[in-house]
Formats: C-alpha cells, sequence, structure tokens
C-alpha cells in the first residue's frame, strides 16, 4: 500500500462570493502516494485554516509506520506532536512561519552543504530537453539546533536542493525540512518526490479538469470531483 501519506489544501476558486476571493471553498486531502487512494478530505471554511483541520484529520486516520508529508504551513509543533503519538513520522517543510527554526538550519545548510562529512544523495533526471539534479543533504547532529527539543520526535533536518537547466539557462532553489523519520538522504530525497504526487494531481485537476471553473454550488459535490479526480 505504500508508507507516504501526503497531505495537501486547494481552494476552488470558483465557489468564492463576489468581492471575496478568500471566501472560496478550500478542501484539505489526505492521500496514499504510492496506490493513488484518497484516505479523507475535509472542507476548510473562512472561520479557520489548514492546520487545525489537519490536525483534526489525524484523529481519525491510522499513520502507524507511515510517513506523513505536507507543506511548511504544517510544520507546527503540534502537529508533530500528534503524529508521534500515533506512531507515525513526519516530514515537514521549513519556511517563514517558523523564522528562528528556518533560518538556523538554512544558516546550517547555508555553511555546510559541501561538506563530506554530509549524508549526501543525488539523482539527475533528462526529460525533454530539461535537466533536473537534485541534491538532498542530511544532518542528524542537531543538538545545537535552537529549541529542537521542543518539536517531538525530531531526529533530523536535511536540504535538497534542485538545479534545473533548460535551452534559457540554469536556475536552482533549495529546499529545507525536517523530520522524525531515522533514515538516509536517499531515502529523504524519495519521500519529498512522493509528496510531489499530490502537488500534481491538484495542478492537474486545474489544468485538465477545469476545476476552479466548476459552477457546482454542492459541498458535497465539490468534494466528490476532487476525490474522484485525484485518484
Amino acid at each position: 500500500m505504500g508508507d507516504v501519506i501526503a497531505v495537501d489544501g486547494k481552494a476552488i476558486r470558483s465557489t468564492s462570493k463576489k468581492g471575496t476571493p478568500h471566501s472560496a471553498l478550500q478542501i484539505l486531502t489526505v492521500y496514499l502516494t504510492q496506490s493513488g487512494i484518497v484516505l479523507g478530505q475535509k472542507s476548510i471554511h473562512e472561520k479557520t485554516n489548514e492546520i487545525p483541520v489537519f490536525q483534526q484529520l489525524l484523529d481519525n486516520l491510522n499513520i502507524k509506520d507511515k510517513t506523513v508529508t505536507a507543506d511548511a504551513m504544517h510544520c507546527q509543533k503540534e502537529t508533530c506532536k500528534k503524529i508521534i503519538a500515533k506512531h507515525g513520522n513526519y516530514v515537514f517543510g521549513l519556511k517563514e512561519n517558523q523564522k528562528t527554526l528556518h533560518d538556523d538550519v538554512k544558516f546550517f545548510f547555508d555553511e555546510e552543504f559541501d561538506s563530506k562529512t554530509l549524508d549526501s544523495y543525488t539523482t539527475v533526471e533528462k526529460n525533454g530537453g530539461r535537466i533536473e539534479k537534485r541534491i538532498c543533504k542530511k544532518c542528524s547532529d542537531i543538538k545545537w539546533l535552537n529549541g529542537y527539543k521542543e518539536w517531538a520526535g525530531l531526529s533530523s533536518i536535511f536540504a535538497v536542493k534542485r538545479i534545473t537547466t533548460t535551452n534559457r539557462g540554469t536556475s536552482d532553489e533549495t529546499g529545507y525540512y525536517i523530520t522524525s523519520k531515522d533514515t538516509d538522504a536517499k531515502e529523504l530525497l524519495h519521500i519529498c518526490r512522493e509528496h510531489w504526487k499530490i502537488e500534481s494531481m491538484h495542478w492537474l485537476l486545474d489544468v485538465t479538469f477545469s476545476e476552479d471553473e466548476c459552477s457546482i454550488i454542492s459541498e458535497n459535490g465539490q468534494k466528490t470531483l476532487n476525490s474522484g479526480s485525484v485518484k
């Protein structure tokens, strides 16, 4: 069945009220990446956001021995605590919503990325004239990390640099992550790629299925179409 559970939210723009774009229905989806199965969904209304909705969904999921992935919005201490309490693992992106942690991890990898002491794994993919190189560097010695004990189960930090070359030139970006999973850089890079599947499917909903133009008013109808298309 696979061991990566990806979580991602999506707004359906056609459901917003005139003049209030933030009123659009949002649906948070829990997706078993290897099997392409939607394990759960929950609507997100104007008076809340993805964070508490995700935490509520965790109460109804069996995540034992699974790895839960989500974007940086869900890098929250309470969410990590819930996942560890249910005997799962997490891989969360880091951004400015956890500024101190993000800045510490970024500074470390900016300084040490080329160090040969870090666990490292690299992949190169070629597709239609586009070459994408991914380099994952992992560090498990995190006792220096400010406040690391406040994050339940935290065992490692890692960074993924993506270098893309096309006929227009070369660009690169680096993402920073925390994880409770005790594994190597190769597996962590694989998990990040697995999370991409749900983001790819949400892109597919927009581009192929024109979900943002769907005029169905029923919330249940929108949820059914969303889950049916994400498989």
